[in-house]
């Protein structure tokens, strides 16, 4: 069975995969992402990720819903209380920024979406400079205070203002964050190590990384010269037969193989190793997707292997 892990100083313990609900209600219709989400559970996960914007670039979408698609399939289940929920607050078409009353408003929207009384972990998804750190902490402690949600994270934050934020919650005694969602993965490292790392530490943040596998790039499917059908295909683009790509991808093949894994396993595993992560965020837009997903936290790396990977992703 796998030990759950606990986010930063909170209460809140969750499996070591976090699965990522972004692609609910875009690759993945309402019984697909059912169905991953069924299997999922049955694997012993509790952890899922959204936001109120997702899939809001889906023509015909309007933003939220993946919380429709996990709403339904909470009252379905009847499984609310054994599934920690993480959703986002500031990129909704109808609820930009991070405006004390855009907050607010957002938050009961999500609420009635997701089908629910509490959101357990609610991130600011993109930092708005335009409103005071204050103003911002202080709407979330609102929220806390009146049992709408438990905990309170940071998302695409600068690390002053995550800095700012954390000193103002001490000072005043108000809610604070516990983690830390930035874009981390083995061909992107620089997105987070450094300053963000440092505080994260400093201050007992988990951390929870979104882009895990790079959109894809790190399960090996892609290839120079070769077509992939995933709706992250542009994305990935960006690192296909780049020096850096090539080097990691031979090193994840090298690994996988002396374990017998998916070099998507071993992606996640390098990552779940690094310190300050609780838990990489992964999503799967199939069935077929998912065991390499949940096989990770089974998997453990020599060190010699998270260096040779480190090492390669330099």
């Amino acid at each position: 069975m796998t030990v759950l892990r606990k986010i930063g100083t909170s209460d809140l313990e969750v499996f070591p995969l976090n699965l990522g609900g972004n692609v609910f209600g875009w690759s993945a219709d309402e019984p697909t992402s059912f169905a991953v989400l069924d299997a999922y559970a049955a694997a012993g996960g509790n952890f899922v990720d959204t936001a109120d914007s997702y899939s809001m670039w889906v023509p015909g979408n309007q933003g939220g819903e993946s919380e429709v698609i996990i709403g339904n399939w909470l009252a379905a289940r009847g499984n609310r209380d054994s599934v920690v929920v993480a959703t986002k607050v500031s990129n909704h078409p109808q609820y930009r920024g991070l405006a004390p009353a855009n907050i607010r408003a957002a938050a009961e929207a999500s609420l009635r979406r997701l089908r629910t009384d509490r959101i357990d972990l609610y991130y600011t998804h993109f930092d708005d400079p335009s409103v005071p750190v204050e103003d911002i902490i202080t709407a979330l402690d609102g929220l806390v205070k009146e049992g709408k949600v438990r905990q309170i994270a940071a998302s695409n934050i600068t690390p002053e203002r995550l800095e700012a934020s954390l000193r103002f919650s001490e000072r005043e005694g108000l809610a604070r964050y516990v983690a830390l969602q930035p874009h981390y993965n083995l061909v992107s490292r620089e997105t987070y190590e450094g300053p963000l790392q440092t505080l994260a530490e400093r201050h007992g943040l988990g951390v929870l990384p979104y882009f895990s596998l790079a959109s894809g790039f790190l399960t090996g499917k892609h290839r120079p010269g070769g077509a992939v059908d995933s709706a992250r295909a542009s994305r990935v683009a960006g690192y296909v037969g780049t020096p850096r790509g090539e080097r990691v991808l031979a090193e994840l093949v090298r690994v996988a193989a002396a374990h017998r894994a998916e070099p998507a396993t071993v992606a996640l595993a390098w990552l779940a190793a690094q310190p300050t992560v609780v838990g990489p965020i992964a999503s799967a837009r199939t069935l077929q997707q998912l065991p390499a997903l949940l096989a990770f936290p089974g998997l453990t790396l020599t060190g010699d292997e998270i260096a040779a990977l480190t090492a390669a992703s330099a």
